[in-house]
């Protein structure tokens, strides 16, 4: 059975974009976000599958102040309820790993949340999450990272924003040996500084357990390389 989503107006959303004085958005950041605000495409004109199921709500986080990025899937039914990111256990989670309060984690200056998908993209005949809808990474990301000039930091959740933003090359051996060149991906030359995460869902307390390395050699420099860019 599916289950009902609420439609809601309008995200959460940081008016971080660079303004002359006579009003002008200098490098069209804001005028970005209200497209995005505004988006139907994979309700009303689908590129990929079925349209989707319930009144689109984007959600994000972004200024161009902001030096660290969360890239992540697509937001779940319940962030989809608050128009809030990570407002679930995942994010209880999340904001362990990463050493941070709420205060920090939800200040658009410090911290950018642009998931692959920024509508909860419906539930599929399992009652599980379907993946992020094509349609949102095609027509938004590339544009919006463009506007984010101060970024150090990209953490990327999940197999659908590690595809994005890491090499073909290190992506094998699906999550697991991707999360296990951790080293080599932060390192890699040219680029932002990048580290692939497991998804912070409760689900995956099964693979924390068969996977010890992550708290006790990852975590610890996530939490300095995060603790060094607010600081700076």
């Amino acid at each position: 059975m599916r289950r009902k989503v609420a439609a809601h107006p309008r995200p959460l959303v940081h008016k971080g974009a660079l303004w002359t004085l006579d009003g002008t958005d200098v490098d069209g950041l804001e005028s970005l976000l209200d497209e995005i605000r505004g988006c139907r495409v994979c309700r009303d004109t689908p590129r990929y599958g079925a349209a989707l199921p319930h009144e689109p709500r984007p959600v994000f986080q972004i200024s161009q102040q902001a030096r660290i990025c969360i890239a992540g899937q697509a937001p779940g039914a319940r962030v989809h309820a608050s128009g809030r990111p990570f407002t679930d256990p995942s994010g209880v989670r999340l904001r362990q790993w990463l050493a941070m309060d709420e205060a920090v984690f939800y200040d658009p200056a410090q911290l950018a949340i642009v998931s692959m998908g920024f509508c909860f993209p419906g539930y599929d005949r399992a009652g599980g999450d379907l993946p992020p809808r094509r349609e949102c990474a095609e027509l938004w990301r590339s544009r919006l990272f463009d506007r984010l000039p101060s970024l150090g930091l990209i953490l990327v959740i999940g197999q659908s924003a590690q595809r994005w933003h890491l090499d073909r090359e290190e992506i094998r051996d699906g999550v697991t040996g991707t999360v296990r060149r951790w080293r080599e991906i932060l390192e890699r030359p040219g680029r932002i500084r990048t580290l692939p995460l497991p998804h912070p869902s409760w689900r995956n307390n099964g693979w924390l357990r068969q996977n010890p390395w992550f708290e006790a050699e990852l975590l610890p420099v996530l939490r300095a390389e995060v603790a060094a860019l607010l600081a700076s």
